[in-house]
């Protein structure tokens, strides 16, 4: 079976670190999806308005790691392994990601044609998108499943502080740019959780450099550099 590329997604992740680790937590990250050439025609996209979220199918395309039977979830440490099929790591045998959005619009560009605007993304800027299938919540929603280990590491949030250097950059931002920051800060973007309370982390955050330290439930937002 061959996979055809349908389109590209344009984010504001430029690199893996600070990625939601699910679709949907950060509801305030938006994304664009731009269609190859082939499908830019609207009448692929009859009817999609009618739905509030879509199913994206993409690839994990900078995963570089051994793909094992076995890895080791970030929630849980980063010591404990776990089967790969019962996580959602992208060290997969297939690299194969899967996501749920919210469509928060359908634009019509003159150059590039219908490009889907969502929300709630976890995906890097430039993924290939392999396919687009509308979210059925009478069939795709299951009130009573179990969340198996993830239970007990899914309420995870940290509280975040802004630095006196940080508020004046910060507040240059656009108010929804600001909102997904903020979601993105909270659900604790480290790899694994540290103890190290003066280890400064980076990531990019649209044309920004991002620094933070977290001391124990708390993320203090160091800097926001334009790169």
């Amino acid at each position: 079976m061959e996979l055809k590329r349908i389109g590209t997604v344009l984010s504001p992740f430029q690199d893996k670190f600070g990625i939601p680790r699910q679709s949907g937590l950060v509801k305030e990250v938006q994304a664009e999806i731009v269609m190859e050439p082939e499908y830019r025609n609207p009448d692929a996209f009859r009817g999609i308005e009618g739905f509030s979220h879509l199913w994206i199918l993409w690839e994990f395309h900078k995963a570089e790691g051994k793909k094992a039977l076995t890895v080791r979830p970030p929630r849980l440490g980063g010591n404990t392994r776990m089967g790969v099929f019962a996580t959602r790591s992208p060290f997969r045998p297939n690299s194969i990601g899967l996501s749920v959005v919210k469509l928060e619009a359908l634009r019509m560009d003159e150059k590039l044609g219908p490009v889907l605007v969502v929300s709630g993304a976890d995906i890097l800027s430039g993924t290939p998108v392999y396919d687009i299938k509308p979210y059925l919540p009478y069939v795709d929603s299951v009130p009573e499943a179990v969340g198996g280990f993830t239970e007990e590491t899914k309420e995870h949030r940290l509280e975040v502080e802004l630095s006196t250097e940080a508020v004046t950059a910060f507040d240059h931002l656009p108010e929804e740019q600001q909102e997904a920051l903020l979601g993105i800060l909270r659900e604790d973007p480290r790899p694994a959780y540290q103890d190290d309370p003066e280890r400064v982390y980076g990531m990019h955050f649209f044309l920004y450099e991002v620094h933070f330290r977290v001391e124990g439930q708390k993320l203090i937002l160091l800097n926001l550099e334009k790169k």
